[in-house]
């Protein structure tokens, strides 16, 4: 039996009073029992690996529960071995139970079933988060680690009744926010990291509220709206069944990829894997190309949801059918399809189904329309020759009348005739003749001035922007696959041959039969020899993974999304349950209605509203230079109230001295994460990956130590320029320093 080799703890000497045997032995021996429960779990985790990837991978269903479970064991064991004991988060004391509780990054128990941890995000482990002096949530005391590569560098202790503080020699470790106080002032990186450990109270209630509805997360910079809303996705997937991964899972989208890059590893840290995550961009194959729209009035129109709508009656322009009859031409004689025949064809289609996947139903009973009628005018003509036919070529077919469907299916006359009534669309053709033929964007649009059709039409009309995203976003989940017409002729194709190839040994073995019973004439039924087919080599689709539908949405900086955009949004997910993060007040082209406003027009019913007001990671010296940036364009900006101060004012100068800033800085610290951020984000920094040129608009979202601004005049007039300048700025955590050309 293994036990902890060496001290899970490693203060250093100037916190010796902290090493004290009766603070920390208990914790020891705690610890020594999650090491050996940890040993043990990823050993037997290994071995359940080692089988399930041996075992055959089996079809369908069993070899989709296969690759679930491997994903799962595989997931899991990633998680044991990333974090080791630094699992464990903090302890707490209850007043009604003195033996403390550990909570962890997940749950662990010993071989015996004695629970070691509990997940964060438990019930059990709520007080552990939300617990204030004025509300202890029935605690006594809680104690918050430090960890450093695997070992403990300092703890703290809180106490919220007199009973929590039983021994003078706990004073030691008493000392209330510290824990939190200090990882606000450490060093940022090129990731953000999980802050677990302290989750604050107003955050913690958000994170775990229910899943219903719209909740909105609105807070200015500094309060926490990111790292609410990644730790509210990983407690979701968690508490709510109704959104694992094998239900519908949680897709989290972002505002640019530095962004997503900045935050990848949070998730996975949590013991969360399988979360889609995504830029509004990624959603649609255009996205990686598209430009920014240079003509904001181009970008206005563009970003109404009527535009969105236009997309309907531009699809059913293509769906209607033929006014005129024909004659097909069949060696069973002729058939007429009259419109009502056409009319009969389209109406076998159940509303919702996408226009490229409806095709093939119709085309189904269309065949199945003139099949009737060769048998039809073969029994009216006394004339048995369709139904020989017929006979002669199915009798013991699946489909008697297959031989027909594919006569059919060849004449070329129809098959045109078919294309035309019913052709298959790509979204990029369907948007793009809207800004290439003005009378059919006037059809599709027709609340559009003239001048403003005009003012869409461009000579290149597959030169995608960015405002035209929702348009093809919205034209491809209505169109659905382009290729699902042909890929079902081939699977039925495929099929046929198979089909062919059982009836072929089912003759044989008929025919070679000496039994006394026959027993192989049983083969002659259909359903038997549909069971011998094997349909598992047919052609299918490649999954669209942000297709959706996903059963909860997360997306921060929500306040740039226009109505439009929304709608990319609400297209994945009906259940409309979605978290939105975002602050009115860092809108660059504003926003002057209430959230409930703004979210009810696009078509969300039922919102809720939860703020956070306290500035934990932008110090008081920036923010008094800040808020007066963003009060003078919008006077009541919720400017949230910072809780920390480093002592190092806002530095002034020209920007000839940039190189000797960032030289000095780097000097100085030996981690942490510089930015210097411009009008076009194309300044020549120092070749190190510690120093970062970005944006304003690429900034957003994102912290460092250091921020340099340059030219921040430049940025624009205006809201727009007022809100890139107070974005810009709080970006810092540490020092903030401003330079202006010469």
């Amino acid at each position: 039996m293994s036990s902890l080799s060496t001290s899970a703890f490693d203060l250093p000497d100037r916190l010796a009073a902290k090493s004290d045997p009766s603070l920390i032995d208990r914790d020891e021996e705690h610890f020594a029992a999650i090491a050996e429960s940890l040993e043990q779990q990823i050993a037997d985790l290994s071995d359940r690996l080692d089988a399930e990837r041996k075992a055959p991978g089996g079809s369908g269903t069993a070899a989709l529960e296969r690759d679930q479970e491997i994903h799962r064991l595989t997931a899991r064991l990633r998680t044991l071995r990333r974090f080791g004991l630094d699992l464990c988060l903090g302890r707490m004391v209850q007043t009604d139970a003195p033996e403390p509780v550990y909570v962890g990054r997940l749950g662990l128990t010993d071989a015996a079933g004695k629970r070691l941890l509990v997940d964060w995000r438990s019930p059990v482990a709520e007080p552990f988060f939300g617990a204030t002096h004025g509300n202890p949530m029935g605690l006594a005391s809680r104690r918050r680690y430090r960890w450093t590569a695997g070992r403990i560098s300092d703890y703290w202790d809180e106490v919220f009744t007199a009973e929590g503080l039983s021994d003078d020699a706990e004073r030691a470790a008493l000392d209330d926010q510290s824990a939190f106080i200090a990882s606000l002032g450490s060093t940022r990186s090129a990731r953000m990291r999980d802050v677990l450990g302290t989750i604050q109270a107003d955050q913690d209630a958000i994170i775990r509220a229910g899943s219903e509805g719209a909740l909105v997360v609105d807070g200015g910079p500094g309060t926490g709206k990111t790292v609410v809303a990644l730790h509210r996705t990983a407690y979701l997937l968690y508490s709510d069944p109704r959104l694992g991964h094998r239900r519908g899972g949680v897709l989290f989208v972002g505002p640019h990829q530095p962004y997503l890059a900045y935050v990848s590893d949070v998730l996975p840290s949590l013991g969360e894997e399988g979360v889609q995550t995504a830029t509004l961009a990624d959603l649609v194959p255009e996205g990686a190309a598209a430009r920014p729209e240079v003509d904001p009035a181009v970008a206005r129109l563009k970003a109404d949801a009527r535009m969105v709508a236009a997309i309907e009656p531009a699809v059913r322009f293509h769906e209607k059918p033929p006014t005129e009859g024909m004659e097909v031409e069949t060696p069973w004689g002729d058939a007429w399809v009259s419109t009502a025949d056409w009319a009969e064809a389209y109406d076998a289609v159940e509303p919702g189904t996408p226009h490229n996947e409806a095709r093939e139903v119709i085309w189904e009973a269309l065949l199945a329309i003139l099949v009737d009628k060769l048998h039809d005018s073969g029994d009216d003509d006394g004339d048995p020759g369709a139904e020989e036919e017929f006979d002669a070529y199915g009798l013991r077919r699946e489909d008697p009348t297959a031989e027909v469907r594919r006569a059919l299916g060849t004449n070329d006359e129809l098959v045109q005739a078919f294309g035309r009534a019913w052709p298959i669309l790509e979204a990029a053709d369907v948007v793009g003749d809207l800004w290439e033929v003005p009378a059919y964007l006037r059809l599709c649009a027709p609340w559009l001035e003239r001048d403003e059709v005009a003012s869409l039409q461009r000579a290149d009309a597959r030169a995608w922007t960015v405002s035209d995203l929702p348009l093809l976003d919205a034209a491809r989940l209505r169109l659905g696959d382009p290729e699902a017409s042909r890929r079902s002729r081939r699977q039925q194709a495929v099929l046929d041959a198979e089909r062919a190839r059982v009836d072929d040994v089912v003759d044989h073995l008929i025919e070679t039969d000496t039994s006394d019973m026959h027993v192989m004439s049983m083969l002659r039924g259909q359903d038997l020899r549909s069971a011998l087919v094997d349909s598992s080599g047919l052609p299918t689709a490649d999954p669209d993974l942000l297709a959706g539908p996903f059963a909860h949405v997360v997306v921060d900086e929500a306040q740039e999304l226009t109505d439009a955009e929304w709608q990319m949004l609400l297209a994945r997910c009906p259940s409309r349950s979605l978290t939105v993060v975002g602050d009115r007040a860092q809108a660059r082209h504003g926003f002057a209605e209430s959230w409930q406003e703004r979210l009810e027009r696009v078509g969300l019913g039922r919102v809720r509203l939860a703020s956070l007001s306290i500035n934990y990671r932008t110090p008081e010296e920036v923010m008094a230079a800040a808020e007066p940036v963003i009060r003078a364009a919008l006077p009541d900006a919720n400017v949230p109230t910072s809780i920390r101060s480093t002592g190092v004012p806002v530095a002034h100068g020209p920007a000839s001295d940039l190189g000797t800033i960032l030289e000095e800085w780097l000097a100085t610290h030996d981690d942490g994460v510089a930015c210097v951020i411009s009008a076009a984000g194309d300044v020549v920094v120092a070749d190190t990956a510690r120093v970062q040129s970005l944006t304003p608009v690429l900034a957003k979202g994102l912290e460092f130590d250091l921020v340099v601004l340059v030219d921040p005049e430049a940025f624009g007039q205006g809201i727009e320029g007022a809100v890139d300048r107070y974005v810009a700025m709080t970006r810092a955590t540490g020092e903030l320093v401003i330079l202006t050309s010469d």
